[in-house]
């Protein structure tokens, strides 16, 4: 069993989402992601449109490379989207810690997600619920039972970068340590598949406002990694997906 101090895993994803899939290499690790936007046709900021992510971002390791720990993410949006997260019902980390997901508002939720990790030799699938924090949270419930029974909110923050040139949104993501070393055993991601908005009673949960005139809209993710001899590694790529204009 391979020993690991420092910290791990979870989860999850908000992003926009790319046509076909694309790569970024680390030195050890690479990432693909493959998801979908729908409908890719832009709102307006009078009328935002509201849309639905799925797909799924998978890692893989160099052959002799034992996977490493996903410490944390920073997804950056361009303009073009809009969060509404200040909309709708929220519920807290805190009662979602306490009681779970169905201690908070039903029309709180906003997505889910699945993984499959390496813990130690075993697999491990957590599971994932997106819970509505507000303006400025997002609660990725995570509940592991392999090789303990671990559950507890991984928090989101999203800032909206006013008067950013490029970006429109960053959405940061940072593991906590209660999901670092599950019973002694590191918990290294490989795959997580993601579905979030689109609910009936939030529509426009994430939305769209406009169409840049190069018709894409950008991002960038950057992660952070952890081996399990004690370095780190961080990858950057960035990436973008065809939309069209609003109809006039």
């Amino acid at each position: 069993m391979r020993k690991l101090v420092g910290p791990i895993v979870a989860v999850v994803v908000l992003g926009v989402a790319l046509v076909s899939p694309t790569v970024a290499q680390t030195p050890q690790t690479s990432v693909t992601v493959d998801s979908n936007v729908s409908p890719n046709r832009a709102g307006t900021p009078k009328k935002p449109q509201g849309v639905t992510l799925t797909g799924k971002i998978s890692w893989k390791s160099e052959e002799g490379i034992e996977p490493p720990i996903i410490t944390a993410f920073d997804i950056f949006l361009a303009k073009g989207g809009l969060y509404n997260g200040g909309k709708y019902a929220k519920c807290s980390a805190a009662v979602a810690n306490r009681n779970g997901p169905q201690a908070c508002p039903k029309k709180s939720i906003m997505g889910s997600a699945r993984g499959v990790a390496f813990a130690d030799q075993e697999i491990t699938r957590p599971k994932v619920t997106f819970i509505n924090g507000g303006a400025r949270n997002i609660c990725f419930y995570t509940v592991l039972t392999n090789p303990a029974r671990v559950e507890t909110c991984v928090p989101g923050k999203v800032t909206k970068l006013n008067g950013n040139p490029k970006w429109g949104y960053r959405l940061q993501i940072r593991v906590p340590e209660v999901l670092q070393v599950v019973a002694g055993v590191p918990i290294a991601l490989r795959e997580i598949s993601f579905k979030a908005g689109g609910k009936s009673y939030a529509k426009d949960w994430i939305a769209t406002t406009s169409c840049p005139k190069n018709r894409k809209w950008g991002f960038q993710v950057e992660t952070s990694y952890l081996y399990n001899d004690g370095s780190t590694s961080s990858s950057q790529f960035a990436d973008s997906v065809a939309c069209k204009p609003a109809k006039k």
